[in-house]
């Protein structure tokens, strides 16, 4: 009971700084909603749509004036221009006015008609490698229409039927099946790794920031007096009012990307539960972790936000690690992100039980009990360091 009462005064001591700084304010409420809202709209249709591109027609006849048209009623391409020459459209793709565009030579529908083969280029930009890729499938699916239209009204003319003209023309079938993410949408696959990633650089951050504030306001003896100089109630009194926080912000995230805007899961509600927790109780391990080894604010918060934006790109969800070099990938198991995202995709996106993923889960533990690491170094550090700018 004794312990109760103790982490109960540190948590209304706690309570009364979180009400006072208006830096906590920001950080665990503003700025995470806005982080969240706005990855959520800003790839709202999911794929990129009306794609600026243009044609240059030397042609200048009815196939080709088709095909032009087929190109404008793609969705994810618009045709915005028409350009005299190859220099002009390839000056405006450099400046940005289009991601790329489509040439027919002069003559390309008699060679069509001739049965010979027309050379039609088109060009696309990789400055941008979403936008490019999208517009060279649009540039490239033309392309081919052309070619298969003209050869499709020949072999009508030779009286093939329609299944032999579909055998020729096209002898091998594709059946595309996209496990899980059926759209293709950049929102279902990026917001789900990029916002936990920002949280987590949140909680990074006001976790370090907490501890360093005790050293810098030169506080740290009177919160180890009201936790009776023992430092695992005076952590637990101090982070957990941080713990409801932040769980009310993860939990409220799950509940909007995945039941209103419908974000696929085939994991229980439960796991989407156990996985919110996991996440901010490991994600505060590693905080008070990282101060242990380095009693410094401005030092502490700097590995921690480090480490953090690493962790994006270490993820795997926009690179796969197993591409990375081997250095890399071993590096990547020090990440908590990595771990939040492979239980994500195991059990909440594939809906596998949790003991396919019980190593990632294991290292998510570990992460919260780093803390236990530094908690003698962190106790000396509150009753012996003066705070250095």
């Amino acid at each position: 009971m004794k312990t109760i009462r103790l982490i109960y005064r540190v948590m209304m001591r706690e309570l009364l700084i979180l009400r006072r700084n208006h830096i906590y304010r920001l950080c665990m409420v503003l700025f995470p909603l806005l982080v969240l809202f706005f990855f959520t709209s800003l790839m709202e249709e999911g794929l990129p749509q009306s794609l600026p591109v243009s044609v240059v027609d030397h042609d200048n006849s009815s196939v080709t004036r088709a095909l032009t048209r087929q190109l404008d009623g793609f969705q994810m391409s618009r045709v915005t221009a028409h350009y005299s020459n190859v220099t002009e459209a390839r000056h405006a793709m450099q400046q940005g006015d289009i991601y790329g565009f489509i040439y027919f030579p002069k003559g390309t529908t008699d060679a069509l008609l001739a049965g010979r083969q027309p050379k039609i280029s088109y060009f696309y930009t990789n400055t941008s490698l979403t936008a490019g890729a999208m517009v060279m499938k649009d540039l490239k699916t033309v392309s081919t229409l052309g070619s298969a239209a003209v050869g499709m009204a020949t072999m009508q003319a030779r009286g093939l039927t329609k299944e032999q003209m579909q055998t020729m023309l096209m002898p091998i079938k594709i059946d595309l099946h996209q496990i899980a993410n059926p759209w293709g949408s950049y929102n279902i696959y990026l917001t789900t790794a990029m916002v936990p990633g920002i949280m987590m650089l949140f909680i990074f951050l006001i976790t370090a920031y907490s501890l360093g504030t005790e050293l810098k306001f030169d506080s740290s003896k009177e919160w180890l007096a009201m936790a009776d100089n023992r430092m695992i109630v005076a952590l637990l009194g101090k982070f957990l009012p941080q713990t409801i926080i932040w769980l009310a912000l993860i939990y409220g995230y799950e509940w909007y990307v995945f039941f209103h805007l419908g974000f696929p899961h085939l994991g229980s509600a439960w796991m989407l539960v156990l996985l919110g927790l996991i996440e901010v109780l490991a994600s505060q391990g590693f905080g008070i972790f990282v101060f242990g080894l380095m009693p410094s604010l401005r030092m502490s918060m700097s590995v921690c936000s480090l480490w953090a934006v690493l962790s994006i790109s270490m993820a795997g969800s926009a690179f796969p690690i197993m591409g990375m070099d081997g250095a890399l990938q071993s590096l990547s198991w020090l990440f908590p992100l990595r771990h939040y995202f492979m239980l994500y995709q195991i059990c909440v996106f594939n809906g596998f039980p949790l003991i396919e993923a019980w190593f990632h889960f294991a290292a998510l533990c570990a992460f919260l009990l780093l803390p236990w690491f530094v908690v003698k170094k962190l106790k000396n550090a509150m009753l012996t360091y003066v705070y250095i700018p």
